[in-house]
């Protein structure tokens, strides 16, 4: 991939540097309270800008983007946000706590040359038109690129690291607090450590984790202006603000996302789907034994691919594991072996798609969630007929499936923390 340096624009908070009243989560993870509790904490928090229209499935009313333009261009004049006055690199950190475990992760967030899917940038998931509408409204009327897409690359030596290790030893220009995550910001404009870096990835492709809609919507502006004849190859619009971290940071985590299944036929019960999927090996389990506040280290215990189905009225708790490998080659000849040997995939193929069909309705409605406590919740409370808790897709699966070209499961990958929104704008004047 091809990297270089922008001359990114920040909120000006003074000597402190605290930015945790203006920063915000993804605007595709947030509903419109949440977008009211984050301005009631502060007008100037960045969502006023990035989540114009809620929820952001499609595309808002014109008046909504042209209110978003307007507020990010008042905050400009007004030296709400100012823009750094040499071209930077920024390293930002996040410090967290998961599962009673401390970490840190590292990303280096620049510009990055948009290339075709499948060269220099690498996705896993598909895209739909609705979310794609939506961003490419709110870029065309504010020119700026709020929020970084979220990659990974391989950096098997260290050497970024290395090279971005002293820089990240200072006081940091900015620091916050989001959702019980710290936030820290460092500004490199040392061109020598910035060429060196770019020497190191030149040849590095990029893995998109999170943004898939926003990468591709940063490529339908750039080829909108360039057909207009607006821009040449050096324009800003040709680079896509990435968060990029290393696929060997400690910090870098997949969760699982477990699945609450409602609107199944009256009736339904866990034991009569265990006999429509004799493909697995199933094994009952107490619900008292069992600690799904981190069901990934729970279900590790049981080998790979493990998954962990709730039943409710009464909550009970079975272990089912895939014991004939051909039923996936049968239900998705088309797929590679790595996208066959996902929990995920092997769930909807052979459960949800082909066991669970007795009880399906139209009214069959899956929620998602990282929470394995709140899967056992639903059960037992009666709010839903079936439980799934997975483990962690891992990272080398991702690879391996964007490698092959083709797209993950829907709600595959859960990559915790979310980056923060706000640490630093991209301009793509």
């Amino acid at each position: 991939m091809e990297i270089r340096p922008f001359r990114g624009w920040r909120h000006e908070v003074g000597p402190d540097g605290d930015v945790s009243a203006y920063i915000a989560p993804p605007y595709d993870i947030l509903t419109e309270a949440d977008k009211q509790e984050l301005l009631a904490g502060s007008e100037k928090n960045i969502v006023a800008v990035d989540l114009p229209h809620c929820p952001p499935k499609e595309v808002g009313p014109e008046e909504a983007y042209q209110a978003a333009a307007e507020t990010l261009s008042r905050w400009k004049s007004s030296g709400t946000l100012r823009q750094d006055d040499r071209p930077a690199v920024y390293i930002y950190e996040q410090s967290y706590n998961w599962a009673g475990r401390s970490y840190t992760r590292r990303a280096l967030i620049c510009g990055v040359r948009a290339s075709e899917l499948g060269r220099d940038v690498i996705p896993h998931e598909q895209t739909f038109a609705g979310p794609k509408a939506d961003r490419l409204k709110l870029t065309e009327q504010t020119q700026m690129q709020l929020s970084p897409i979220f990659g990974f690359y391989e950096d098997p030596t260290g050497a970024i690291d290395e090279l971005l290790g002293p820089a990240a030893s200072s006081k940091p220009a900015l620091h916050g607090k989001l959702r019980n995550v710290e936030q820290r910001l460092w500004v490199v404009t040392d061109e020598e450590t910035i060429s060196e870096i770019a020497f190191l990835l030149r040849d590095v492709p990029a893995f998109i984790a999170d943004g898939h809609h926003r990468y591709t919507t940063a490529m339908n502006y750039r080829d909108s202006l360039r057909a207009d004849g607006l821009i040449d190859d050096d324009h800003e619009a040709n680079f896509v603000m990435f968060a990029l971290v290393s696929g060997g940071d400690p910090g870098l985590l997949v969760l699982p996302t477990h699945r609450i299944v409602h609107g199944l036929r009256e009736g339904f019960a866990l034991p009569q789907l265990i006999r429509k999927a004799p493909q697995f090996d199933w094994r009952r389990v107490s619900v008292d034994d069992v600690d799904l506040s981190d069901a990934d280290r729970f279900l590790g215990r049981y080998g790979e691919g493990a998954m962990a189905f709730l039943g409710a009225e009464p909550a009970e708790i079975w272990i089912a594991k895939l014991t004939d490998p051909d039923a996936m080659q049968a239900a998705a000849p088309d797929k590679c072996d790595a996208w066959c040997r996902l929990d995920v995939a092997i769930l909807h193929k052979l459960i949800i798609d082909q066991a669970l069909m007795p009880w399906r309705t139209d009214n069959l409605f899956i929620e998602y969630t990282p929470d394995g406590k709140a899967v056992l919740a639903a059960c037992r409370s009666g709010r839903a007929q079936l439980g799934v808790c997975l483990q962690g897709t891992p990272l080398q699966a991702v690879q391996d499936i964007a490698l092959a070209g083709q797209s993950m499961p829907h709600k595959s990958t859960y990559f915790y923390p979310k980056l923060a929104t706000g640490m630093v704008l991209k301009p793509l004047q």
